[in-house]
């Protein structure tokens, strides 16, 4: 089976408190958009399988890390260990940026056990799957029904949003730089917004630029003015809308119209253009 799992992108972050276990919890929307990488699950034949139960081929991004800490083989290996499930070989196409606030592990790892239920005839409820995913990341659960969802907790409680960007063009783009969680960090300033983020995201898609904001900005700009520059050069091309996903260090515009020559403005960057559903 071949499957295409999909980046997603945050419309505002708001770090509204620190918990006692050091982590903190967050308010941001995940909405999907249509930047894939592709996944491939196949049984083995007999007589050509490795003692790990499983082959593993990544193309495209190549990533770093021992193979049992990719996510899919997480994913791949939790099934295992409940279902009597045959030895596979995954193949993985990655084209969604690491490092960039996409959620693209996630996804891959999300989408493998949607496969793996639907290939092997598991009988997953979404709610089941959205149990294994928990235990991957926070917001791999997100990537089961992967519709646009309010977020809170550490991004792990998802609730339904009403509005819709459908028929916007999206222009994302990520520089070569990665961002520590750290860094991003660094400058928060821990607080709940007066206003919830789904009313002002209710509000024209035009108040967002001055009420709609990332909290991670203030950190990450100060450290990196380069990304800060992609977010104006996003509103000096026409953009409604412009922020950071997630701790970066890609920059999203949602403009109402295409963009021409986006390569030429972001040169020398992972730079893509998709219209949004």
């Amino acid at each position: 089976m071949i499957v295409y799992p999909n980046a997603k992108i945050n419309i505002g972050l708001n770090v509204v408190e620190k918990r006692p276990d050091g982590y903190h919890n967050l308010e941001t929307v995940f909405y999907p958009i249509g930047l894939q990488d592709i996944l491939e699950i196949k049984v083995l034949d007999e007589g050509n399988v490795p003692e790990c139960g499983y082959k593993l081929k990544i193309t495209g991004t190549i990533l770093d890390g021992s193979p049992e800490d990719n996510l899919v083989v997480r994913a791949f290996k939790m099934l295992k260990h409940d279902f009597n499930l045959p030895p596979v070989s995954i193949g993985l196409y990655k084209h969604i940026p690491t490092g960039a606030g996409l959620g693209g592990g996630s996804s891959d790892a999300a989408f493998t056990i949607k496969t793996l239920n639907k290939r092997f005839d598991l009988r997953l409820t979404d709610e089941q799957m959205e149990d294994y995913c928990t235990r991957l990341g926070a917001d791999c659960p997100f990537f089961i029904k992967d519709t646009p969802v309010f977020a809170t907790g550490i991004g792990n409680e998802f609730h339904p949003v009403s509005f819709s960007l459908k028929g916007k063009h999206l222009v994302l783009v990520k520089p070569d730089i990665f961002v520590s969680t750290k860094d991003a960090y660094a400058k928060v300033n821990v607080r709940r917004p007066d206003t919830p983020l789904p009313e002002l995201l209710a509000q024209p898609l035009e108040t967002w630029k001055d009420t709609v904001i990332n909290d991670f900005e203030r950190s990450v700009f100060s450290k990196y003015p380069e990304i800060a520059a992609i977010k104006d050069s996003m509103y000096d091309i026409g953009a409604v809308y412009a922020s950071m996903s997630g701790s970066g260090s890609s920059v999203f515009g949602i403009f109402d119209e295409p963009v021409e020559n986006i390569d030429e403005v972001f040169s020398g960057m992972f730079c893509r253009q998709r219209v949004l559903d």
